[in-house]
Order: structure tokens, then sequence, then C-alpha cells
């Protein structure tokens, strides 16, 4: 990408070092048209305008809300800027409350997930009242970013949060190494995400994911070290998600060269030091799942948030563990085929009625064996059984099975000022919800709007 700005000059950033991947992604796009909820007027145009305006393409479908800036620790990569302000936020539960009953009127999908961070979230004790809040609006999917800290130093108040009806633990991790942890973190805390690790075990929870800061020359040679963590933790490791590291703060342009790491740079590194076990092209980007929402959503007749974000924004894949190898579902399903022809099922329901859904769904059924490699697919999984679960109307505990048996593996490469694309943040799903109602795409507001909404927001920790 080359941008120049009359103040401050010429900017060239690397989006990808591999022209032919960033095309298959490109390609592998899917559009759908979102309703979505306009909250502001476009005034100066894009990304100025959000809370969202009507540029915007996807709806709120997964809200960050930020419960408090304090932290235990002092990270210093920390984009959220905790504690160097010298200013607190931290919205009252009343405040809180009316953020999530402005989340859940949103017309016509609520968000279904929300994440509670900060700052560190768990340094309020009344996380588990909040959690319990949401659980009541019918929130559906509720995590807490967090550093671990206080989950393995107190076992007590975790045990308040597990029974609060969390579903999901965002666990900060970003490697084996203490010398990753130093440079990140500015001390080694592996011992303690092990212990916060073992404390979950001990209670039985089982939906854990990783959350690697992923910067080149720091830690980009752990990420398969960090892959088989999460496989001989599968118990409680139900996810990955590397987060290449994002210069929202002050950075030099030699010193992004020198730690910019892209999502093509990580599903390589991810192959390398996987032996192959998983590749690059058994990751796929976020929006190709499209055509099975719009399925469901002909299929049930009602409206559908659709996963429209764009291709470059992340890639994932679901991983199976047997016999302590790792299968993605790539090995075993042609998942290109099936959503091609999940898309053209599609087309036919939508031109028929409840007898033509009818017919749909045991074609389906009756094809879906056509599109698996039953010798190379899991023993212990049986795709055919989910699915006939999942389209004669048993949708959530279906998916479940599926879930416990699968690891997500995924990036999420968030932009800064330097790598900053408005098509990117028009397709956002991502969203800070704030006391005002409005609701702002993530990296709009971690690289333009965070600064001057704390600033209103905040008041100096003296007073």
């Amino acid at each position: 990408m080359e941008k120049t700005c009359q103040e401050h000059g010429f900017f060239s950033e690397i989006l990808s070092d591999d022209a032919k991947y960033y095309k298959r992604l490109q390609r592998l796009d899917q559009i759908a048209e979102n309703s979505v909820e306009i909250t502001t007027n476009k005034n100066k145009g894009c990304p100025y305008d959000c809370g969202l305006c009507q540029d915007h393409l996807t709806p709120s479908i997964f809200v960050n809300i930020d419960l408090t800036n304090r932290c235990n620790m002092s990270c210093p990569v920390c984009f959220a800027s905790a504690g160097a302000t010298k200013r607190l936020y931290e919205p009252s539960f009343e405040e809180i409350k009316k953020i999530l009953e402005r989340m859940a009127s949103v017309k016509p999908n609520p968000p279904f997930a929300v994440q509670f961070s900060g700052g560190e979230p768990t340094l309020r004790d009344d996380l588990p009242e909040i959690i319990e809040t949401a659980k009541s609006m019918g929130i559906s999917q509720i995590q807490v970013a967090t550093n671990g800290k206080r989950f393995a130093k107190d076992p007590d108040y975790l045990k308040k949060v597990i029974d609060s009806g969390i579903n999901t633990y965002y666990l900060q991790f970003d490697g084996l190494n203490p010398s990753s942890y130093k440079k990140f973190r500015g001390y080694d805390t592996f011992p303690e995400k092990k212990k916060a690790i073992e404390n979950l075990r001990t209670f039985g929870e089982t939906s854990v994911v990783l959350v690697p800061t992923v910067s080149k020359g720091v830690n980009d040679q752990e990420l398969g070290d960090i892959i088989y963590f999460g496989r001989d933790n599968f118990d409680v490791v139900r996810g990955i998600n590397f987060q290449p590291l994002s210069f929202s703060g002050r950075a030099s342009q030699e010193e992004i060269k020198k730690y910019r790491i892209t999502i093509t740079d990580l599903v390589k590194l991810i192959e390398a030091q996987t032996n192959g076990e998983i590749g690059k092209e058994d990751f796929y980007p976020i929006p190709f799942v499209v055509p099975v929402s719009m399925f469901v959503e002909s299929l049930k007749g009602i409206s559908m948030p659709h996963f429209t974000t764009h291709p470059q924004c992340g890639v994932a894949t679901y991983v199976f563990v047997e016999s302590g190898k790792l299968i993605p579902i790539t090995r075993f399903v042609d998942v290109e085929g099936f959503f091609e022809y999940l898309k053209e099922r599609n087309e036919k329901i939508k031109c028929g009625g409840k007898i033509r859904k009818g017919i749909e769904i045991s074609r389906i059924l009756k094809d879906m064996s056509s599109f698996i490699d039953k010798e190379k697919m899991p023993k212990d999984l049986n795709l055919l059984d989910i699915t006939k679960g999942v389209l004669n109307g048993g949708g959530k505990e279906y998916l479940a099975k599926l879930h416990h048996k699968s690891l997500f593996i995924g990036t999420m490469h968030f932009m800064d000022p330097f790598n900053f694309d408005l098509d990117r943040v028009k397709r956002c799903a991502i969203h800070y919800a704030l006391p005002d109602g409005s609701f702002i795409p993530f990296c709009s507001y971690n690289s333009i709007h965070r600064e001057n909404i704390e600033k209103k927001l905040t008041t100096p920790i003296d007073e």
C-alpha cells in the first residue's frame, strides 16, 4: 500500500509478500446484503462518522465493551494505553447495563457476542454480575479478554465468574518462551497463564481461546509450539487466535518494517512449524462462511446477520485432534465444493415454498457424502449426523458437538494508521459499544477515535 500525505509525506506498507495468496483470499470473498442499523448521519465521511453511518456494510456481530482502563500489568504493547494517560475510565454498573440494553435492542439482529475487555476487566469485582446481566438479555456468546493474572491467583473469584454463565475466556498468551513475555509484557507471565488454565481445568471449564500477539523477531518462531500447546491442552483450549502486532501508538517506519508480520507470513510460518500438518491452503477468509448463513436465512425464513468482513481482515480453519495428530477440516471435506453447492440449493429454496425446502434438505443429506472423504475423517466424528441434526432444526446442540471435537485456529490482522484501508473498515463486524449508544469499528476506534473519546469519558486519577 502506497499513500502520500501533504503533511507527513510518502508511506509504503507491505500487505502481503505473496501476491498469489493475497489474490486467493480475494477470490474466496463472499458478499451478501446485510441490514445495518444506522445511528449517525454521514457528515465528514468514513471513517470519521462512526456510529454506525450509512457507509457501513456489515452489522455489529461481535461487540467489545471496555469495563475499565485500569490494569494489573504495564505491557509495552498495549493498544488501550491502560494506565498511561493518568486518567480513569470505568463506567458504572448502570452505565454498562444501558450499553447492554442498547446492544440487545439492535434491529433486525442484535450482536450475538459480547467481549468484556479493558484494561483488565477482571479488576472489577462486579464482573460476575455484569456477565449475568448480559446473559439475562439473551446475548448468546459472552467472553472476557484477560491476561489471566487474577484467575491464576484468586480461584474464588474465578468460580464466581464461571457460575455467572460466561462462555469463553480470551486469554492473552504470547508463547512458551520467557523472552517473548519479557518483550511484550515486561516479565515472564507464562507461569501465570499455565496456572489460570489449571484452575479452569479444575472447575471443569472447557472454552479457552489463546490469544498470542505476534511480532517478527519476538515470537514468530513459536507459532507451532503454541498450536501444539493447544493440542496438548485440548480438554480446555478450544481455539487459538493469532493477532499480528498493530502499531496504534507511536512507531517509526523502521520499527514497523522490523516487526510487522502479515497474514501471509503467519500462515506460511504455521505450515513450516507444524511440518505441514496445517498448511496455508487450509485457511480461508472469514467471509467465506457467508453461504451458510444465507442458506439458514432462506431455510428459516428470517433475517440473519452475515459475516461479510473484508477477506484481508483474517483467516481461519478448524482442526481436529486424533491420536495426537492435527487434521484440518479441509483434509476430509471439500469445503469450496460444498459451499458452492449450498449456494445452488439456496437459490432453489428462495424460489419455492415449504415443499421445496423439504426437497432441498433431503437432497443435501443425500449428496453430503460426496463432499466428505470418510477414510480421512477422524474416527470419532460423524459429520453426516451433525449436518442432519442442524438441517432438521437442532442447531446449537449439534454445532456444540462439532465445536467440542475441533480446535479453531485463526488470525485477525487489526489495522493501524500505516495500513489503514477504508474498504476494510466499512465491512468491519467487530465493534466497540460506547455509553452514548454508538458502535465504532474496532480498527477506526483504536487508530482514530479512542484518544478523543477517552478524554470525554475519563477523569483524572487524582480526582
